[in-house]
């Protein structure tokens, strides 16, 4: 997909800041598309989906995004209204640095980037935004064979969002080391509380952290949500004291603190499939059965 004329100015020159809504007349008929520059897009008006290869983001003002060449691309036009889209071609930079491989080695731009998108502090998005604008003038005066200017105005905004980047990679990286800390400490308190606490807010408080980052470093381990996580614990505890003790059902519900019985009763047979006394019937071990009667 191409969205300009390399040669609108004069001469070639391969750079350009353009506006999101010049750039939705060109996808009318579909809003997939393939590019075959550098592109990256400030969000500045709505809210949508934006979408880069395999990884599909909910895009909001701040947000910016990076695509290379190759990637297939899908954004919500109707809903992200406005933006800019700062483009150019590796030749622009890589050829003044006498290095091939400069914008490629950019993290945004590599093959195993974390991530295609990154949302700008107020600062840095004002920042920005000026610099878009000093760009924008920049070429509607360009004067041919003088791209000096342009170049250090590309290069400063690369340099100022590689950092925002590695600031981000920076604080995955320690929220997923703070992540494993939290899981092994939520598994260790669940084993110890399950009996009385069955909700996610109470293990939250003892970490520290809000049940939502709760949920979400429990999905992202486990699969299921923190709440799955205790109330499955709560029923192995149930199934475990129906297997081996002769406890009454309503002694299981009150040790476990179900508000009642037939909640107790209705949890269980929700995870289970089975009523607490059929599945007794059917688990309780008959060598156990035995030793119990003849004490």
């Amino acid at each position: 997909m191409c969205i300009r004329d390399r040669n609108k100015y004069g001469s070639e020159l391969l750079i350009d800041v353009v506006e999101l809504k010049y750039v939705k007349r060109f996808l009318a008929e579909s809003a997939v598309h393939t590019l075959t520059y550098y592109d990256i897009t400030f969000v500045t008006e709505g809210e949508g989906s934006f979408s880069i290869d395999n990884r599909t983001y909910q895009a909001v003002p701040g947000d910016v995004f990076f695509s290379k060449p190759g990637e297939v691309r899908n954004w919500d036009t109707g809903r992200i209204v406005n933006g800019y889209a700062l483009i150019f071609e590796d030749d622009f930079l890589s050829s003044f640095f006498k290095d091939p491989l400069f914008v490629q080695h950019l993290p945004f731009f590599k093959m195993e980037k974390t991530a295609s998108g990154l949302h700008l502090p107020d600062e840095l998005y004002k920042r920005m935004l000026q610099l878009l604008h000093d760009i924008k003038v920049e070429i509607d005066q360009y004067r041919q064979d003088d791209v000096h200017v342009l170049r250090a105005y590309l290069y400063e905004a690369l340099m100022l969002l590689n950092r925002a980047y590695q600031n981000l990679i920076s604080m995955e990286e320690g929220n997923k080391e703070a992540g494993g800390t939290h899981i092994s400490k939520f598994i260790e308190l669940v084993g110890a509380d399950m009996r009385e606490h069955h909700s996610v807010r109470h293990y939250a408080d003892k970490l520290c952290i809000t049940p939502n980052y709760l949920n979400e470093i429990i999905n992202s381990a486990m699969g299921m949500s923190a709440k799955q996580y205790i109330q499955n614990k709560v029923m192995e505890e149930a199934k475990r004291l129906l297997a081996y003790t002769d406890f009454p059902v309503s002694e299981i519900a009150f040790e476990l603190h179900f508000s009642t019985v037939s909640y107790f009763v209705r949890c269980f047979r929700q995870c289970t499939g089975e009523t607490p006394l059929v599945y007794r019937s059917m688990h309780k071990p008959v060598s156990y059965t035995h030793l119990r009667a003849h004490e």
